[in-house]
């Protein structure tokens, strides 16, 4: 059994940051020769540096002997992987805090309406992320009006919202365009093929988004049909429409590979036309985004410009 000196002994040292970036240079390098021209230092410091970092550790990091070119042992490649991760960290850290004396948010909290098309979505996320890569953010996806109540509640800073067409004291509401809504059922839904006169919709079941937020209580959008069956979330409805359940109305581009494979076909209503479904980038006034949730806002403005983007 080990006595407590033993176990003192092999307790491993406390590694510099210096010591471990080095470490990682001589390995991306090749040689301790190139990590010294790589850092404008001596050769024998590099070597210096590495081997008091071995005997911090206790290990050996690189095998000198059997080869002219220093390869990493077992040991060093374990040292390696958290080396990265440790100098990584610190990268991470330098740049959120760069940032924050710039005034940009350590994070950002967004809400999005669930009929926002995806390819908008993705591309302003990559955008966001490719500007602001030390920035969080945490993504929220809700429906009508329970994007702008978790807006009003500041669990999210900025969303984008569909039509709330109810005036909110406090509210700063940005155009950033719309997205297409029709009608649509399976191929082999009553209501599939021709056109019908009007209120013909009415006695078949209608599937509706539902609003968990009491933002829009007491208002319908769309809503036809004497026969509703409510849904919280878009790709039930979706699911549901396929399997010939109901009719409904669905953002254009998440069908649009269902309807031309014939998995939906769209309605010829004259009742419920579908058409454009307004989208709002939503803020408190007295929480004004920062620049990073700005430059979102003004990413997804910038889309409504570009219909290749709008159209998702």
């Amino acid at each position: 059994m080990k006595t407590i000196e033993e176990f003192e002994m092999s307790d491993p040292g406390q590694p510099t940051l210096d010591q471990l970036k080095v470490f990682i240079t001589v390995v991306e390098t090749g040689s301790f020769a190139a990590a010294s021209r790589k850092l404008n230092r001596a050769t024998s410091v590099i070597s210096y540096t590495i081997a008091n970092l071995e005997a911090q550790l206790g290990v050996t990091l690189f095998d000198r002997l059997s080869t002219k070119k220093p390869q990493l042992t077992l040991e060093g490649r374990t040292v390696l992987a958290e080396a990265k991760s440790v100098a990584h960290g610190i990268d991470n850290l330098r740049a959120k805090v760069k940032s924050m004396l710039r005034g940009v948010e350590p994070e950002v909290h967004l809400a999005l309406d669930v009929m926002l098309p995806a390819a908008r979505v993705m591309d302003a996320l990559k955008a966001f992320r490719r500007e602001f890569p030390s920035v969080s953010l945490l993504l929220y996806v809700e429906a009508l009006g329970a994007v702008t109540q978790i807006v009003l509640n500041r669990t999210a800073a900025i969303g984008i919202s569909g039509p709330l067409d109810v005036e909110i004291a406090g509210l700063e509401r940005i155009g950033v365009g719309f997205v297409k809504l029709i009608p649509v059922a399976s191929p082999d839904h009553p209501l599939a093929g021709g056109s019908h006169p009007p209120g013909t919709a009415r006695g078949h079941i209608q599937l509706v988004l539902t609003d968990r937020s009491p933002l829009t209580q007491g208002h319908e959008f769309a809503v036809v049909g004497n026969h509703t069956w409510r849904l919280a979330d878009l790709g039930a409805k979706h699911m549901l429409l396929k399997e010939g359940i109901g009719w409904g109305n669905m953002p254009e581009p998440m069908v649009r590979d269902d309807l031309e494979a014939g998995r939906l076909v769209q309605l010829d209503l004259p009742d419920c036309k579908g058409g454009p479904y307004r989208l709002q980038a939503v803020y408190r006034t007295d929480s004004p985004p920062g620049p990073a949730a700005r430059f979102l806002i003004d990413h997804f403005q910038s889309q409504d410009i570009d219909d290749s983007i709008a159209a998702g």
